[in-house]
């Protein structure tokens, strides 16, 4: 009997193929189904979204773990693509760390980042430098993440936000180091400077490990397309602001309308119809276990 593969076994073998993985960012389970619908690979749950989504407020460490896995697990139900996960720093130490990872484990995420960013973090795209902690706690939280999965398809990302404040040699030292401890994947955080494409060249060449780029700063990057951040050396790119930023300008939008015409005339070529709102939740599969099963 052949045993199917793992989302995650598929997405671990993935991320050994040189092209670029696209991830749209989301924060609820219906961004997730859009995401596959629209033929997309992977799709990526963004904290700041899920913090303004859930809680209103912005992403400056106020979604708790409970709050995180609780709607990861929502998403991974309603899709059949990896999901990457943001994690955060690992909500505390090292011990912590072990607890979060099976905690993502079991929401059914594919893979989930870790930063090394001191607590309460930031999101790394508000602006200034975020403080990180020293490279050896850093280094133990991975070598505790990587310990800790029972499934060896889970894949561990380190992020470093150490590049706007220390430089970027202190993020590639501390890229390499996190790649010796067990993280499949490194994410080096930076701000969308001048030499933002060259600085990108020098991390994927120097690291030694497939790479993920956090794009929406603005700025040279913004304007690649996926083939441009593969010739980088770029492996996976997510785009964390897509859904929120979209979804709140649409919403503004309309809200503008109502409110100045007193109906919705004016938008209805510009909302999903109910057939297409319909068919992005998969109402015609409950419709088919209703007919097979209900008496």
């Amino acid at each position: 009997m052949t045993i199917e593969k793992t989302v995650r076994q598929k997405f671990r073998e993935r991320l050994q193929k040189k092209s670029l993985i696209v991830a749209p960012g989301i924060y609820d389970a219906y961004g997730a189904r859009l995401v596959e619908q629209a033929g997309f690979e992977a799709v990526y749950m963004t904290g700041n979204g899920v913090s303004a989504a859930v809680l209103g407020r912005p992403d400056v460490g106020l979604a708790d773990l409970t709050l995180m896995t609780s709607q990861a697990h929502r998403i991974t139900a309603c899709v059949d693509i990896p999901v990457i996960s943001d994690a955060d720093t690992g909500y505390g130490n090292a011990v912590n760390v072990r607890h979060t990872v099976r905690e993502f484990e079991a929401a059914g995420v594919a893979a989930i980042h870790l930063e090394d960013q001191a607590s309460p973090k930031r999101c790394g795209q508000l602006p200034g430098a975020r403080p990180v902690i020293g490279l050896a706690e850093a280094i133990g939280k991975i070598e505790a993440a990587a310990a800790a999965r029972r499934d060896p398809d889970f894949v561990i990302i380190a992020r470093t936000d150490a590049a706007e404040a220390h430089g970027l040699d202190e993020a590639i030292r501390r890229g390499k180091a996190f790649h010796k401890a067990g993280a499949d994947v490194i994410f080096v955080e930076m701000k969308a400077g001048p030499s933002v494409l060259e600085d990108f060249k020098r991390v994927t060449s120097e690291v030694g490990a497939p790479c993920l780029v956090n794009m929406g700063a603005g700025g040279r990057l913004d304007d690649l397309d996926a083939a441009g951040l593969g010739r980088l050396g770029l492996r996976i790119a997510i785009y964390p602001g897509l859904e929120r930023a979209v979804a709140g300008f649409a919403i503004q939008e309309a809200l503008a309308v109502l409110k100045k015409d007193g109906n919705t005339g004016a938008l209805r070529n510009r909302m999903l119809s109910l057939k297409d709102y319909n068919e992005a939740l998969k109402l015609s599969e409950v419709e088919e276990w209703e007919k097979k099963f209900l008496r």
